[in-house]
């Protein structure tokens, strides 16, 4: 798991012709900012007197110093009009996202002379970015201390975020996929060739002598396991040992995801696994997601990876939940129903002690398997995935409604116009499964795709001009 604080190089930058008290100012004035909203970041007070950046030949200290900080991105406020050169080695030798701003200017003094020009400088910088080829993120030139700046700043953070996730994550598969879904087909090869995505394989026997070996030892970890069960859901039709199991179960998968260090499971949850261990994955699959390791049903990898990038986006601040588009509302014809056998976290449920019982599609055995319905409010749905070696992200936002109860986990989500929604699936590269998560992170998610070399994104509702107009903070 790569949970950890994003740390953020902020290297502001002046143009020598221009007086550098302004711009000494604005900078102590960002980064009090910063430091407010609790932004881990690096300066460069260390550089010069000023602590800021206007030489190109600084560029080169300046970014090994941010690489041994181990910085996520790089924040280059233009204090003035800054020095594009300067920036553009520096961005190209960081090779992290990277955010482009500048403070508005004031009026011009009584005397008609200008400070800073800093919007001037801003259109310089991004022509120098365009030619060494660094992809970068820009929020509209805007008051310090004004909300544009800040949400600008912290849905960066996100962008960031999702991107440090992706690249190099560790996939955790458990066995095969089921030998019916040709739709969960991944290709391994290129998922490591053009973003270092890992998939680590293991067994299923591998897993059922890890969950034996907690049986069997009935340590205090494993009894605590099953009053902490016992303490948050309501165990419907299930005996003592088969709690036990699914405790045991949960401790296997989560010690598995340390020692190897992974961001996500993809785990054949049928039917070999039942004829196994003797209970269905469902409920261990949400427990898992609650806690940063997000796992996705029928060995999906696709599913797993876009789990993983969604929950980063959302900073950790909430888990994910693996589902199925499955069927439309019988009276909301932009509504659908957002379902999967048991396998949303608990914690999302509405109830305070939701149910965990049998699992219905294999007529209510083996148990361990969840039956709620989740919170509503704003939700975003994603979906990466590809064929014939290209790639995109399916990115949308909805919010929870009513609808007939049901059986497993689920939500009735309604869109704006779910038509759209059903026609961008059905032709593809998609298939039936999508990751949710609650809140709005489409403009997050599409964003990240500017620093993810060969995923598209495919935004639904919001559009990508309604997705522009945020960053642009036409709403605000």
């Amino acid at each position: 798991m790569r949970k950890g604080e994003l740390k953020l190089g902020v290297a502001p930058t002046r143009r020598r012709n221009f007086p550098p008290g302004d711009s000494v100012e604005y900078k102590q004035r960002i980064q009090a900012k910063l430091k407010a909203w609790q932004v881990d970041f690096v300066d460069i007070d260390w550089l010069n007197e000023e602590g800021l950046l206007y030489e190109e030949l600084d560029a080169p200290q300046v970014a090994a110093r941010f690489r041994e900080a181990g910085v996520d991105a790089l924040f280059v406020p233009h204090c003035n009009f800054g020095t594009e050169a300067a920036v553009g080695a520096l961005a190209k030798a960081v090779g992290k996202p990277v955010l482009l701003w500048g403070p508005r200017d004031e009026a011009p003094g009584a005397d008609g002379m200008r400070s800073r020009d800093t919007q001037c400088g801003l259109f310089a910088t991004s022509k120098v970015l365009r030619r060494v080829g660094v992809p970068f993120t820009y929020v509209v030139n805007s008051w310090v201390d004004g909300p544009l700046f800040a949400r600008g700043l912290k849905s960066f953070l996100g962008v960031a975020s999702a991107v440090r996730a992706f690249m190099g994550a560790r996939i955790g598969q458990v066995s095969t996929r089921p030998g019916d879904f040709w739709t969960v087909m991944a290709n391994e090869g290129e998922l490591l060739e053009r973003w270092g995505v890992r998939v680590v394989p293991t067994t299923l026997v591998d897993v059922e002598m890890a969950v034996q070996a907690y049986l069997q030892k009935e340590s205090s970890a494993l009894r605590e396991a099953v009053a902490d069960l016992k303490s948050r859901v309501t165990f419907v039709g299930m005996d003592e040992y088969q709690i036990k199991k699914v405790a045991a179960f949960k401790l296997a998968l989560w010690e598995w995801a340390q020692e190897a260090q992974l961001d996500a499971i993809a785990i054949q949850c049928w039917s070999a696994l039942q004829r196994s261990l003797g209970v269905s994955a469902c409920f261990v699959d949400g427990e898992l997601s609650a806690m940063g390791i997000p796992a996705a049903c029928e060995t999906d990898i696709h599913g797993a990876l876009t789990s993983v990038m969604l929950q980063a986006a959302a900073q950790y601040t909430t888990p994910t939940f693996f589902a199925d588009w499955t069927i439309r509302h019988p009276e909301n014809d932009n509504a659908e129903l957002l379902w999967h056998c048991g396998p949303f976290p608990s914690v999302l449920a509405k109830t305070a002690k939701p149910e965990v019982g049998g699992h219905q599609t294999m007529g209510g055995e083996p148990p361990s398997a969840g039956h709620f319905e989740i919170k509503g409010g704003d939700i975003t749905l994603a979906r990466f995935d590809g064929d014939r070696g290209a790639y995109s992200l399916l990115i949308g936002e909805g919010k929870g409604t009513t609808g007939p109860s049901t059986w497993g986990t689920y939500i009735w989500v309604e869109f704006g116009n779910w038509p759209r929604w059903e026609e961008r699936v059905i032709y593809g590269p998609y298939i039936h499964h999508v990751v949710g998560i609650h809140g709005r992170f489409a403009p997050i998610l599409y964003e990240a795709c500017k620093y993810l070399p060969g995923v598209t994104p495919d935004p639904v509702e919001p559009t990508a001009e309604e997705i522009a107009a945020y960053w642009r903070g036409e709403d605000l």
